[in-house]
């Protein structure tokens, strides 16, 4: 049977820009429709198996869930997704939408005795663990408030008890952005409350959330569709759970590091036995096993979907092959004791045969998605060729688990060739492209200009040809940006797409993409560095000062040579750090060559670097010692740059 999910020919549009609000979302053409209907054909979407696990143990389910931040700001909204009833509207994908019908339950459950979940407060879930006098909270969410109000929750249910552990999954925002929210951090060192996380957590941080904050926070904007109106035809899931909450966030962090696989460690009456999984959904990531519970934590490695072995917002590519092993070890750990096994998102999996059986797939999931993608690139297949080529065999493809509501084939195929063979397929016309707009410019005026290029484009929309019209009319867009007919045309495509994907993901890049084709590239009015003060003050001081690396102007800092000796009294540290050759060097020693010496509290320095404390105060602060030119601080400040994530990505 052909695949319904594939692309087709079919019929023309069923409405045009003029007969609608100019940035409102196009109407699901006849193709468009057709094909969601194959989709509802071909797939058991009446099986209940998912929706009994997805409801099992539900001690209490808001009628609302309405988080504020203290201004009184929606943090997150649970009644936004009431739209989700019935049966799939034309403009999304059937199956899609039954996924989003299954994470759209907010509310507290019972996992196991003494084991609970609290679900649909954010993109993630909040596990909380009895303790003999408290609760050990594994994931506390993303953001402050939306961690508070889960706990409240807890605490509403099942009774008053402090926090006594926590334990951070692996290294990805909402796992520990709201940490503070359930464990302040004065209360954690007060109390020497133990927060667990595995090795190498905090450099990971560094790596995805700082060093490539801004440009990931602007990639997070269409990965998870945050400025699209929740309904039908805008966001409806985002794969692992509904949305991420929009309020503050600070890391707590982390006071035990987990190294080993088989290591244990007792929390407040509870045993764990750890095993590590590096390199896999995240670089710092374990899985644990609560033999008291029979109950195993799979973090995020396993899923109610194929993950991501690239992500679409932008992180390193990740090691299916290790991937699937840490699973197949799992199985073996502790796959014949299990009798539940929960993760980060969606919903857990109950009974010893079906943990088995889930474990299983999953296992092969990311196996087939190695072996198969490397099989046809030994056969000199290219991404794009293999991308089109690879579909997952029936027993995978009939697992609503293994189905691509976050990540897909077509892209984790591309991660797979990429991670051994890098962005080049070995074609020379590839080895040195034009930038994006050139070559759009010189692609058009061999297409006879772009109201040619709109033209023949418009023929092959009516004939659903949507994947091509995508690739065609962009490059018009990107020649002559103020084209209001390749503009509306190029944005009705999009939201074709969107509405046939089965991945969330794609799905909110392809409508975020239409609306800002529309609607225009949104302005960023807050400075991505000054957000990130919550987060640099957890640094250790090499991954600020790698941070620091990042923002320095190349250009203006040609020719510039600057020595600094920095003393951060309160952590008893001294460093040396200089400018040279347009980068950055540092080393935990005095400078007797330095230039300027400063001796004031880290966070001072960090306010400094992000622009909320100017520099020319800095003399007069009690709290700094200073001896040497001042003047050398001012110029390493003007040497950095400030990113904003408003940069415009679907155009020019």
């Amino acid at each position: 049977m052909p695949d319904p999910l594939a692309p087709s020919a079919g019929h023309p549009a069923a409405d045009t820009a003029s007969a609608r609000d100019s940035k409102a979302p196009s109407t699901p053409t006849e193709i468009t429709a057709a094909l969601n209907a194959d989709v509802a054909a071909a797939l058991p979407l009446d099986d209940t198996t998912d929706r009994e696990n997805a409801d099992r143990g539900l001690l209490v389910r808001p009628e609302r869930v309405l988080i504020t931040d203290d201004r009184d700001r929606t943090v997150w909204d649970s009644a936004q997704y009431d739209f989700l009833e019935g049966s799939a509207p034309d403009s999304a994908n059937p199956s899609l939408w039954r996924h989003a019908q299954l994470d759209n339950t907010p509310g507290l459950y019972e996992v196991c005795d003494g084991l609970y979940q609290v679900r649909g407060f954010d993109l993630a879930t909040m596990t909380v663990v009895r303790g003999d006098t408290g609760w050990i909270v594994i994931d506390p969410l993303t953001v402050i408030e939306s961690a508070r109000a889960a706990f409240a929750l807890v605490t509403e249910v099942l009774g008053a008890r402090p926090v006594t552990g926590m334990i951070y999954t692996h290294s990805h925002r909402d796992h520990y952005g709201g940490a503070a929210g359930v464990l302040p951090p004065e209360d954690a060192a007060a109390r020497d409350v133990p927060v667990i996380a595995p090795a190498g957590f905090i450099e990971e941080i560094v790596s995805e959330t700082v060093i490539a904050g801004p440009a990931m926070a602007r990639r997070r904007s269409f990965h998870f569709g945050t400025g699209l109106e929740k309904s039908p035809r805008g966001h409806i899931n985002n794969g692992i759970g509904m949305s991420t909450g929009v309020g503050s966030f600070v890391l707590v962090p982390p006071t035990m590091d987990i190294t080993h696989t088989g290591q244990e460690v007792v929390v407040d009456g509870v045993r764990i036995v750890f095993q590590m999984t590096p390199d896999a959904e995240a670089p710092a990531e374990m899985m644990f096993w609560f033999p008291e519970f029979k109950a195993l934590c799979v973090a995020e490695n396993c899923n109610s979907t194929m993950h991501n072995l690239y992500t679409l917002r932008g992180a390193q590519v990740r090691d299916a092959l290790a991937w699937s092993d840490y699973i197949q070890e799992a199985l073996h750990l502790f796959g014949d004791e299990a009798e539940v096994c929960f993760g980060s998102h969606n919903w857990p999996t109950f009974g010893g045969p079906a943990v088995r059986t889930f474990l299983a797939n999953q296992r092969d999931l990311y196996r087939y998605l190695h072996d198969q993608t490397m099989r046809l690139a030994n056969h000199g297949y290219t991404s794009t060729e293999i991308a089109e080529e690879l579909q997952l065999p029936s027993g995978l493809a009939g697992d609503f688990s293994c189905r691509g509501y976050y990540g897909t084939v077509s892209h984790n195929a591309k991660a797979v060739y990429q991670r051994y063979l890098g962005w080049f397929d070995g074609n020379p016309a590839a080895l040195d492209p034009l930038p994006p707009e050139e070559s759009a410019h010189r692609a058009v005026r061999y297409m006879s200009g772009v109201d040619a290029v709109v033209a023949r484009a418009r023929d092959d929309f009516a004939s659903g040809d949507y994947r091509w019209v995508a690739e065609v009319v962009s490059r018009a867009v990107f020649a002559e940006p103020e084209h209001a007919e390749a503009r509306q045309l190029l944005a009705d495509t999009f939201d074709q797409l969107g509405y046939q994907a089965e991945s969330a993901l794609w799905r909110n890049f392809y409508l975020t993409g239409a609306a800002e084709i529309r609607a225009g590239t949104p302005h960023e009015t807050t400075q991505t560095v000054r957000s990130q003060v919550g987060m640099l003050h957890a640094l250790p001081t090499p991954e600020l000062l790698n941070w620091v690396g990042v923002r320095v102007n190349g250009r203006r800092a040609e020719g510039k040579d600057l020595r600094f000796e920095l003393t951060f009294p309160e952590r008893d540290e001294c460093w040396s750090m200089g400018i040279c050759n347009s980068t950055i060097h540092y080393w935990p020693e005095p400078d007797p060559d330095a230039q300027l010496r400063l001796s004031l509290p880290r966070a001072l320095f960090e306010e400094i670097l992000v622009g909320l404390t100017p520099v020319e105060g800095v003399t007069t602060e009690p709290a700094v010692d200073l001896s040497g030119d001042p003047a050398t601080l001012a110029a390493l400040v003007a040497l950095l740059d400030t990113f904003t994530a408003d940069f415009a990505i679907a155009e020019p």
